[in-house]
């Protein structure tokens, strides 16, 4: 295990969930902000309601540890793992699991998706989650911080590699949910075409009116159920700052501070109003 030490003088600590979830992260590079927030609260409960096959939740490219400790908060049965690539930064996510009161349900696994390690048993979870990198590696700006640019755009994982990692990893019927661009929704449902069923598409609008940005996408490995477009979440009221996070609507509040989950599965859901 690698020390997190060296880390340290360049990290600064954040808070989630409203203090709920304390994480030390880098003051350079990349950032976990709103996107693990909203991505760990749409992950089901496992066992949620008998819906959902019951296991441990892998949460793939885990960074600091934010997706994973996020919703280690608000299932508080549930044991995550997380695969981190870089072993600084999965040092550091076991630093944040420490700190976080969550060792014991929380493991970091350093490794890569393309080769996992070991420990990382195929048709094992009940849940894998994911923030794959928005971009694609040729056609993008390469960031001049390298932390930025490992997290921001692709390398040799492609936007499919990440989805055949997420189904591998993932037992029959389990569920796989991930974040990411709306303009790339495409790709993720020509990857998850005849491998994965019930796929649940929830568009993030950053105010009423305006195109989503971003989605988030759920599916089941194995099964045909049809797919579902819900009716999404509004972030931002009239006249709010994006760049300052304020005036969130009132069910973006109830996630990003409160610690809710997002409704995929609730057909009845006060989101449709956004307000």
């Amino acid at each position: 295990m690698s020390d997190p030490a060296p880390l340290r003088q360049t990290t600064a600590q954040d808070a989630f969930l409203d203090g709920r979830v304390m994480i030390e992260q880098p003051l350079e590079g990349y950032r976990a902000a709103m996107d693990p927030v909203l991505l760990a609260a749409a992950v089901p409960a496992v066992n949620d309601r008998g819906r959902m096959p019951g296991g441990p939740v892998l949460d793939l490219g885990c960074g600091v540890g934010t997706v994973a400790l996020c919703y280690a908060w608000r299932v508080p049965h549930a044991k995550v793992v997380g695969l981190e690539r870089d072993a600084a930064t999965a040092a550091l996510a076991r630093a944040n699991a420490t700190a976080n009161g969550l060792e014991g349900r929380v493991e970091i696994l350093t490794g890569d998706l393309l080769a996992p390690p070991p420990d990382l048993k195929p048709g094992h979870f009940a849940q894998v989650m994911a923030n794959p990198p928005f971009h694609e590696a040729v056609g993008a700006v390469a960031s001049p911080h390298a932390g930025r640019d490992v997290a921001n755009r692709e390398g040799e994982a492609k936007l499919s590699d990440w989805i055949d990692a997420m189904l591998r990893a993932a037992v029959p019927k389990g569920g796989i949910t991930l974040i990411h661009r709306a303009d790339r929704l495409s790709e993720v449902l020509s990857a998850l075409s005849g491998r994965a069923g019930d796929i649940r598409i929830l568009p993030l609008w950053p105010r009423a009116g305006v195109p989503a940005k971003r989605v988030i996408i759920h599916a089941r490995k194995g099964v045909r159920s049809p797919d579902r477009l819900l009716p999404g979440l509004v972030l931002h009221g009239p006249g709010a700052d994006e760049e300052k996070g304020q005036r969130y609507t009132l069910p973006a509040q109830s996630i990003l501070r409160d610690g809710m989950a997002l409704p995929l599965f609730d057909e009845a859901s006060t989101f449709k109003s956004g307000r």
